[in-house]
């Protein structure tokens, strides 16, 4: 194996901390980067930094610090970036846009303007699987259409696509974008529903089920999603811009979710049904093959086992 030197975004964050270590045990040079902002608790952050292990090469650093970002850039020397640094969560959208304009867009400009000047390979970079809005076909395949988002978190992640797309076309790198799909798992993200729903079942305080529960989303496990991230970074991309779903393709509708939760803490929730909240969707379904073909690999950890390892860590770390 070719020991590469890799930039890391997001670095404290859930994905970019799981893609961190997995990069670091298999003997890779990482850079980690992440602002350490208050969007929620930081102390998780920097948890998830200290079970990181020793080796990674950590910066505190905004991606939106243009200044910041060239200087990085030229002080080393990188064969891959991973861009998994942004401004996430749906409703949080609607409250407060312009860190979304700050972060997923100037940030992943600057990003892409780091990677011309410094004439780095590849670029992966983190996008959604909302960018597929109000779209009504599925499975999602990578090929449909992604014009009509149901908010602008979705808005933000097509235009990191067609910037990406127009940075290969342009200077002549490889970008690969990986359209997420509902991650969980230990480490989770406190503003996501799997970390909301554990947190209230194993505190005894109710929960809210948005759409009365008629909603499926295609749960996928955190260390696939890792899985797929670091084979896309160690393979050399077959043509200069691709797009992958990663997902579990097996949608759950969010009663049965919940009830998974309730069976692993052995609790009953009391649930709040509560109307369709702007900016969701019905339903997400990943057509993972794409990603197959390319990595051998696809998401398939059955939601039990996930539920169980996550449930399991929620008790350990917050001592329940």
């Amino acid at each position: 194996m070719q020991t590469k030197t890799i930039l890391v975004t997001g670095a404290a964050g859930f994905i970019g901390a799981a893609v961190s270590k997995r990069l670091l045990a298999a003997g890779h040079r990482v850079v980690g980067a992440d602002n350490l902002n208050d969007y929620y608790d930081p102390r998780l952050k920097l948890d998830r930094l200290a079970d990181i292990g020793p080796g990674l090469d950590f910066r505190k650093l905004d991606i939106a610090d243009t200044a910041a970002v060239e200087a990085l850039f030229a002080e080393v020397k990188f064969d891959v970036v991973i861009n998994l640094a942004a401004q996430a969560g749906v409703r949080y959208s609607l409250e407060n846009p312009h860190a979304y304009a700050q972060s997923n867009l100037l940030g992943f400009l600057n990003i892409l303007e780091g990677c011309r000047r410094s004439g780095v390979p590849h670029l992966i970079y983190a996008s959604s699987s909302s960018v597929y809005g109000l779209n009504e076909e599925v499975p999602f395949r990578e090929e449909q259409k992604t014009d009509r988002p149901a908010s602008l978190y979705a808005a933000t992640k097509k235009s990191n696509e067609l910037m990406a797309h127009a940075y290969s076309h342009l200077y002549g790198f490889s970008t690969t974008g990986l359209r997420f799909f509902t991650v969980y798992g230990p480490w989770g993200r406190p503003d996501m529903a799997p970390f909301l729903f554990a947190d209230a079942i194993l505190h005894g305080r109710p929960i809210k089920v948005f759409n009365n529960g008629q909603m499926e989303r295609d749960f996928t496990y955190i260390d696939d999603v890792a899985e797929m991230v670091v084979r896309a970074a160690t393979n050399a991309p077959d043509r200069p811009v691709r797009v992958f779903n990663v997902g579990n393709s097996s949608p759950v509708v969010l009663g049965d979710f919940i009830a998974e939760i309730e069976r692993a803490a052995g609790l009953k929730a009391e649930r709040i049904m509560m109307p369709m909240q702007p900016g969701d969707v019905v339903r997400t379904f990943a057509d993972s093959s794409a990603a197959f073909d390319a990595f051998g690999f696809k998401p398939s950890t059955p939601l039990a086992r996930g539920i169980d390892a996550t449930v399991s860590w929620f008790r350990r770390y917050y001592n329940i």
